[in-house]
């Protein structure tokens, strides 16, 4: 095997000050703990037991403070176990935070060498991996250019791009695939679906559950610190999904009031979710009917230009379909596309089409980006609704497949042609049994 985990615990004392080795960031958290503070201590995981064979992809879902990125930093040597052991065989590659080793002030060509070398490779791999890196990348115009006045969608396309060329024996992420535009984050899984078929084994930590289903053959669930399912990766993320998807016990709504407590950022902050059926938001929606799932956002940066997205997700963490308020992708007009916004509130909504949806229960992410340079909101599964078919049927059990569309069929009588012998057409044919 390759990854052997057993009886792993992380424990923290929280307000107390901190003895022993620590990284970076537990250091400086520790030059604020207030003197006296009362200690609480708290465990990030617990009694964590697993074993990962080599080549193997294994994902690892839970919630915020599952305790998904502790169990990484203690596999990647970054922090030590409390309790228990992890022993790793093979070449080691970890990528826990985007851009780690660059420097804003040297050039893309700079940072590729500086960042390689933080990340283990010598200038001899370095060089012969360059073209293919800035290739990835897809950042030929700028490699002289000081990264500092990169867009965050450059900054983070040549971190990964240099991460994913270290041809490593074990690969941790945590993350990292949801860099980029759409594009490069098809790409980037696509690159990591080669490096997998060549035996590298890979662990994954990720909020897109269908990058989750697509790249691993297994998943782990963990909540709380504890491991609560370990199996095929579609099994668990179900798991998942059923446990901790958002409901909102029939209304069909959720909202954030207070704009601090809201996904998005300082620019863009959402403000309500909300599935509406017949005009009214509910969390179970009639196949037979459109179904408009609305989104608001309070917009915080006069001038900008947005656009919406959402992501319909199915319960397995399938994608169903993407769909956002550019005219490439909509069937409307959209008043405000392309234009400045003032600050205030918004509301886009988007219109699924009767019989699309299959008996299936449904999640929904939302993207928001600025002047189609910033995402400013990145809200994966923030709420859930379930869809039935109120009409009767002419057949009988669930129809297969995340979406079941009504599709135009038509049927003909093929005439025989005029050169086909008789006994050929099904006129001539007895399909009684022959004797003898």
């Amino acid at each position: 095997m390759t990854i052997h985990v057993e009886g792993l615990g992380k424990q923290y004392r929280i307000g107390a000050p901190h003895h022993g080795r620590q990284n970076v960031r537990e250091a400086l958290a520790g030059l604020f703990a207030r003197s006296g503070s009362r200690a609480e201590t708290i465990w990030a995981v617990r009694d964590l037991s697993f074993d990962v064979e080599r080549g193997e992809s294994v994902g690892i879902v839970g919630r915020n403070g599952a305790g998904k990125s502790t169990l990484l930093k203690i596999l990647s040597r970054i922090t030590r176990p409390t309790t228990g052991r992890a022993l790793l065989r093979g070449r080691l590659t970890s990528l826990l935070e985007i851009g780690t080793g660059f420097h804003p002030d040297l050039t893309g060509r700079e940072n590729i060498f500086l960042n390689g070398a933080v990340l283990g490779m010598s200038r001899a791999q370095i060089k012969s991996r360059f073209d293919a890196i800035v290739a990835f990348a897809e950042i030929e115009k700028f490699l002289e250019t000081p990264v500092k006045h990169y867009s965050s969608g450059m900054y983070m396309r040549l971190a990964f791009a240099v991460a994913a060329h270290l041809e490593p024996e074990i690969l941790i992420l945590d993350e990292v695939l949801a860099v980029g535009d759409a594009a490069f984050q098809q790409k980037s899984q696509t690159f990591m679906e080669n490096i997998i078929r060549q035996g590298c084994t890979l662990i994954l930590v990720s909020h897109n559950l269908q990058a989750i289903v697509n790249l691993c053959s297994r998943a782990l669930f963990l909540d709380g610190g504890v491991l609560c399912a370990d199996g095929p990766a579609r099994d668990v993320v179900a798991q998942y999904v059923a446990r901790v998807a958002p409901t909102t016990e029939g209304v069909g709504e959720r909202r954030w009031p207070d704009p601090h407590d809201a996904p998005g950022s300082d620019n863009v902050r959402l403000h309500a979710v909300r599935v509406l059926s017949e005009g009214r938001a509910t969390e179970h929606v009639d196949v037979q009917a459109p179904v408009q799932i609305e989104v608001e956002y309070w917009n915080f940066l006069p001038g900008a230009r947005i656009y919406t997205s959402i992501h319909l997700n199915e319960k397995s963490g399938v994608g169903v379909l993407s769909s956002a308020n550019l005219p490439s992708l909509n069937l409307g007009t959209d008043a405000w596309h392309g234009k400045p916004q003032p600050a205030g509130l918004y509301r886009s909504t988007c219109t699924l089409p009767a019989e699309l949806l299959n008996e299936r229960r449904y999640s929904i992410s939302v993207f928001i980006v600025a002047d189609m340079a910033r995402h400013e909101v990145v809200a994966h599964d923030v709420m859930a609704f379930g869809a039935y078919d109120a009409t009767p049927r002419e057949y009988h059990g669930t129809l297969m497949g995340v979406v079941r569309p009504r599709l135009a069929w038509s049927t003909e009588l093929v005439p025989p042609c005029h050169s086909e012998r008789s006994e050929e057409s099904p006129a001539a044919w007895d399909p009684s049994p022959r004797s003898g």
